[in-house]
């Protein structure tokens, strides 16, 4: 299984903007199959921070969440400065539970 973080603040000017792009990938992504867990939350004290927490099955589940059309609009946001600074992606490997 793979495990994924992705973690961006935003510039409050285009907070409201990210958010809504980053919800459209939500439940979509949901309905891919080897989409185990697909949650976004955002900061209880910092309202221009968003985390987006993800399962995956394997390597081809994670690609064809990240081949979506609604990432690219996430990603499109980033490249056009939405964020304070760089964005955070970090994955992991782990064994299912037995």
């Amino acid at each position: 299984m793979i495990v994924a973080r992705f973690k961006v603040r935003c510039r409050p000017e285009r907070t409201e903007e990210m958010r809504a792009a980053i919800a459209a990938v939500e439940a979509p992504s949901r309905e891919i199959p080897g989409v185990v867990h697909f949650d976004v939350a955002r900061s209880l004290t910092d309202p221009d921070a968003f985390v987006v927490i993800e399962v995956f099955e394997d390597r081809q589940a994670l690609d064809r969440q990240n081949a979506q059309g609604e990432v690219a609009r996430v990603l499109s946001l980033i490249e056009a400065g939405a964020l304070t600074g760089e964005y955070e992606w970090t994955l992991w490997e782990t064994s299912a539970a037995q």
